[in-house]
């Protein structure tokens, strides 16, 4: 008989030894019950702090699914529509340009980007690059970004700047021609916060975290909690060593950020990210309350890209067998995937390696949190998944 728990156990201690992550954690929920939980390694090596399961981590990316969900809240109230154009929110989203056959041109006309394209992450926004005229011209954003957060909060880019200056620089490609990983996420949050005249942060506290239980999830980590705020590492050298830097205008430090990045700014825990994930599994409802209906949850977990776009995300590598939709992986084609799941399980990741699944047909939840460079879904985590879902 194998003994899952054990092998979890094993698992995850031979990647802290082998110096693949410093500290991990893994909660398995299956029919609404605690099924697995276990720990290895370190939040903080040099103050000896274990990783716990209230460790609080930089989710990165792992954002994303949350800000998908808010934007739910106001789809299904009738606030937006997908289907608008995110220039009816910042006038920079108006007159555009993009890059069409290597040149940079106007954008038709007709072919705006509209919130479902930052949904789907087809809007032609990217991530900082070198690559091309978007990414250039977006690194170049990011770093003065960067730099203003060692200024005062008062002089810090926020989150309704950012959409305004992003606007303003060429597109990758046409919007819902293409799919391409980028700052969707970061404008979408910026559009939640200008429909709803809310700061992003009070919206998510108002309508997700305080509903759901999300007492250690936000846009920063005070004071009084940072001592449960994981450290990132690297390895360099053979040894770990703490990142440095505010990748992707995120403070690892956890202080106040003005700019509340829907795409990679949220800090949380292995269980508050549980609430959320068991709200979703739940058909939108949590401890009796519902926070979405049934319908959105059905339409923000069963979606798709359209055909064009699906050829792009089919190069993600690792990805292969899934589509992506409302910021979230879906898995379509189990056949063709390179871990043991079932189809319609979605979920995300983030760059510094928590990573969110749920899936309908087993009733199970999985969240894995680990701080590394660069780790995204890594090798552990598929393995860890992979000894679950068998």
């Amino acid at each position: 008989m194998r003994d899952k728990n054990k092998l979890i156990q094993d698992a995850m201690d031979r990647a802290v030894a082998n110096k693949e992550v410093a500290g991990v954690s893994l909660l398995v929920i299956q029919d609404g019950r605690e099924a697995y939980y276990a720990q290895s390694g370190h939040a903080n090596i040099e103050k000896d702090i274990p990783m716990n399961r209230d460790t609080i981590v930089h989710l990165y990316s792992q954002s994303k699914p949350i800000t998908a969900a808010a934007a739910m809240l106001l789809m299904q109230d009738g606030i937006f529509d997908l289907n608008e154009p995110v220039a009816n929110f910042f006038d920079s989203f108006k007159d555009q340009s993009c890059v069409i056959d290597g040149e940079i041109k106007k954008l038709p006309a007709d072919k705006n980007v509209r919130i479902i394209d930052l949904l789907n992450m087809t809007s032609g926004l990217v991530y900082p690059g070198m690559n091309t005229p978007a990414e250039r011209s977006t690194t170049l954003l990011f770093d003065d970004a960067i730099d203003r957060l060692k200024k005062p909060y008062e002089e810090q880019l926020t989150t309704l700047e950012f959409a305004e200056e992003i606007g303003k620089l060429p597109l990758q490609f046409i919007p819902g021609t293409q799919f391409q990983y980028g700052t969707s996420a970061d404008v979408l949050g910026a559009v939640i916060e200008k429909v709803t005249g809310q700061k992003f942060g009070d919206f998510l506290k108002e309508r997700l975290f305080d509903p759901l239980e999300m007492k250690d999830t936000g846009f920063y980590v005070p004071e009084e909690k940072k001592n449960r705020l994981a450290l990132a590492y690297e390895v360099v050298d053979g040894q770990f060593q703490e990142l440095n830097g505010d990748h992707l205008i995120i403070r690892k430090d956890g202080n106040r950020n003005a700019f509340e990045s829907g795409g990679a700014g949220l800090f949380s825990t292995l269980d508050d990210y549980s609430h959320f994930a068991q709200m979703l599994l739940n058909g939108g409802t949590y401890n009796g309350k519902e926070i979405l209906t049934p319908a959105t949850v059905r339409f923000m977990t069963e979606s798709a890209v359209m055909e064009g776009p699906q050829h792009a995300f089919d190069n993600w590598y690792g990805l292969e067998g899934h589509t992506y939709s409302n910021l979230m992986r879906i898995l379509v084609d189990p056949t063709k995937a390179l871990i043991i799941g079932n189809k319609g399980e979605y979920g995300w990741d983030g760059w510094l390696g928590a990573f969110f699944m749920n899936d309908p047909e087993s009733r199970t939840t999985l969240l894995m949190m680990t701080q590394m460079r660069d780790y995204g879904t890594g090798h552990l985590t598929r393995r860890l998944r992979n000894i679950v879902m068998s």
